[in-house]
């Protein structure tokens, strides 16, 4: 087993991944994300997404997760030292002594015969995937506030119907400068080397060696090679676990069609994304439904064949005002299943920095850690709660007073506070929205915020903090700026 039920995972990650150094991390090995449509590929969702050399996969299609950069990174990590682009991780563990990183999350799924196989093994080795999360394309019906062009098909329709997003001056604002063409080089998938790779890669050998393959987006219900898959799974008898990140805001029709392509599922897991209610939730995820999700997500757990649920919570600065009241819902959901499901992740948005928590004044970050922090003394013993789960809330809370920046490449304080107002204002324009569905607090202290007039414009040109596009890397699977 992974763990040994005695435990706890500050324990787990003395015994299995400090034991070998204190960098080791088997997604490295184990784990891809990699974006089809583009061609870029990382080992997690925390550092930024690189490009896959055409020239790697002329032999080897396993090079859409085996690069060299991937291969360097697996060498620092044998050797003890930390990558700089896990420093999302690095600055979890830096909090204090038994503060528990993603990297042991994204470790204690695989075992621990296989976490000393892949230290042990030659770190130029082409390795075989257990955990592979895919996206075929950027086609999504919702455009989420910190979401981008490159990522949403609708966010792209915004910035080519609308123009680019202006006066932004702060680091990862030139995302919403641009449509994400570049994410689209190729006309179809017959054209396309990155999904041919994938279907040859499959076809050779990936299908035999994967534990849990997981196709997002994008809205992965609007491709026609999810539901391809679907059909392969239903097909096989395969002990594989087959999952999908879905926003659940579909007709009822599509809902009814992934409901019975579940029913022939082995292992099949669903998830899907939220992290605020109501009107809040409907201002950060334009398009969403609110009650429609609830909806959904409640049919799935009723109806669906699922052997999980979770919600993923993307932590950013608006989310905050009703995250409470989130995390009350979706106990209620796990009291409709008599059990601990649906369960939460919560990833903390870091990119871009004025959108993330760390980005708010002290005085409003001090209001919600309290309010937070005192819920969470009433609810941390309810029993519906996972270990993980209760150590995510608790990172979280801390994360709120001991981390001042969202990574090292932050813009200054009033940078990301005038950019804060100068988006903010754009959007309610752009999506027929008003920042006012946020308490008085916030609204006034935005109010308090000077505008950004153009000498600040005209000196973050000159000095270059407004970041131009890459079509080499991103910060984040929610960024598409190095």
């Amino acid at each position: 087993m992974p763990k040994q039920p005695e435990e706890n995972l500050q324990q787990y990650r003395e015994r299995v991944l400090d034991t070998k150094s204190e960098s080791f991390c088997g997604a490295k090995w184990f784990n891809a994300t990699t974006w089809l449509g583009s061609g870029t590929t990382a080992s997690c969702h925390h550092p930024p997404a690189h490009q896959i050399p055409l020239i790697e996969l002329h032999d080897n299609p396993s090079a859409i997760h085996n690069t060299k950069h991937k291969k360097e990174m697996r060498r620092m990590m044998q050797k003890g030292e930390r990558p700089s682009e896990c420093e999302y991780c690095w600055k979890m563990e830096d909090m204090k002594k038994d503060a528990v990183s993603d990297r042991t999350f994204k470790s204690i799924i695989y075992s621990d015969e296989q976490l000393q196989q892949a230290y042990e093994a030659d770190a130029n080795d082409n390795t075989n995937l257990k955990t592979f999360e895919i996206a075929f394309d950027r086609t999504c019906n919702l455009a989420c506030s910190y979401c981008n062009a490159s990522f949403s098909t609708t966010w792209a329709k915004d910035i080519k119907k609308n123009g680019e997003y202006t006066n932004l001056v702060s680091d990862g604002a030139g995302a919403y400068k641009q449509d994400g063409s570049w994410t689209q080089p190729y006309k179809n998938d017959d054209d396309n080397p990155y999904i041919q790779a994938f279907w040859k890669w499959w076809d050779s050998g990936l299908a035999d060696s994967l534990e849990e393959l997981r196709v997002t987006g994008g809205e992965p219900l609007m491709s026609g090679n999810t539901w391809k898959l679907f059909d392969w799974f239903n097909e096989q008898d395969t002990d594989m676990r087959f999952a999908i990140n879905s926003n659940l805001i579909a007709k009822d029709d599509i809902i009814d069609k992934l409901i019975l392509k579940t029913q022939g599922m082995k292992h099949f897991d669903l998830y899907t994304s939220c992290e605020a209610t109501g009107a809040q939730a409907e201002y950060i995820r334009d398009g969403l439904d609110y009650e429609q999700w609830l909806r959904n997500i409640k049919r799935m757990l009723v109806e669906g064949n699922c052997n999980g649920i979770n919600i993923m919570m993307t932590i950013n600065s608006l989310c905050l005002f009703s995250i409470t009241d989130f995390l009350d819902e979706v106990y209620k959901l796990k009291e409709l299943t008599q059990s601990r499901t649906p369960t939460v992740s919560l990833n903390l948005l870091r990119f871009p920095s004025f959108q993330s928590p760390l980005a708010l004044p002290n005085h409003i970050k001090d209001y919600l850690h309290n309010q937070f922090s005192t819920w969470w003394e009433a609810h941390k013993d309810d029993i519906g709660w996972h270990e993980f789960e209760k150590a995510s809330i608790e990172r979280l809370i801390d994360y709120l007073v001991t981390v001042d920046a969202p990574h090292r490449r932050t813009s200054n304080p009033t940078t990301l506070w005038r950019d804060f107002k100068t988006f903010y204002a754009q959007y309610d324009v752009r999506r027929n929205k008003s920042l006012s569905v946020f308490p008085k607090i916030l609204t006034d202290w935005v109010d308090s915020i000077p505008d950004t007039d153009a000498s600040i414009i005209e000196l973050a040109e000159k000095e270059g903090w407004i970041l131009k596009p890459s079509s080499r890397n991103i910060d984040d699977p929610l960024a598409s700026y190095d």
